[in-house]
């Protein structure tokens, strides 16, 4: 027996309400960065341990600001860490949210899948009605999995060389 853990709409109304809530947190934050793959593999982090470490790297950089290079921006420092700080709150928020969303996506997609998965069962079932042969061979085509020899050969076929 399948279960049907989702069944519901979403409006265009509220569709729209929620990317307008989206594009209002965006203008909020509006010092955002955007980073590429590279870009992370080559920063330092730190985990959630590193918090107490730079808590007390900055307590020291106060105290003893006559030991650092006159170039160190000490006040940055704190101004990073106070960010680190105010946004916590809102990056468990929307990791939670986005877990939410993506689970609920994904197990849609799961249940529209099995859905297909029947209707095309039957379809095929009762090809010998008249027209079905047609509708059950454009969705083969659909369904017919290629192994990846297969995939980059045909992608190799539909590309000419000047």
């Amino acid at each position: 027996m399948t279960s049907n853990r989702v069944s519901a709409t979403l409006s265009m109304s509220d569709r729209e309400t929620v990317l307008t809530a989206i594009e209002t947190i965006k203008q909020a934050l509006p010092f955002l960065v955007s980073l590429s793959a590279d870009e992370r593999k080559t920063m330092p982090r730190a985990g959630d341990r590193g918090r107490g470490f730079m808590l007390n790297c900055c307590d020291a950089a106060q105290k003893y600001a006559d030991c650092l290079p006159r170039s160190f921006d000490t006040a940055e420092m704190q101004k990073d860490l106070r960010l680190i700080e105010d946004l916590y709150p809102i990056l468990i928020a929307l990791r939670e949210l986005n877990s939410l969303v993506d689970d609920t996506y994904f197990t849609a997609q799961s249940e529209a899948y099995v859905a297909a998965l029947k209707v095309y069962d039957a379809v095929k079932s009762h090809d010998d009605l008249p027209g079905m042969k047609v509708t059950v061979d454009e969705l083969k085509r659909q369904f017919v999995r290629r192994n990846k020899k297969e995939s980059a050969e045909s992608a190799a076929e539909g590309v000419s060389v000047a």
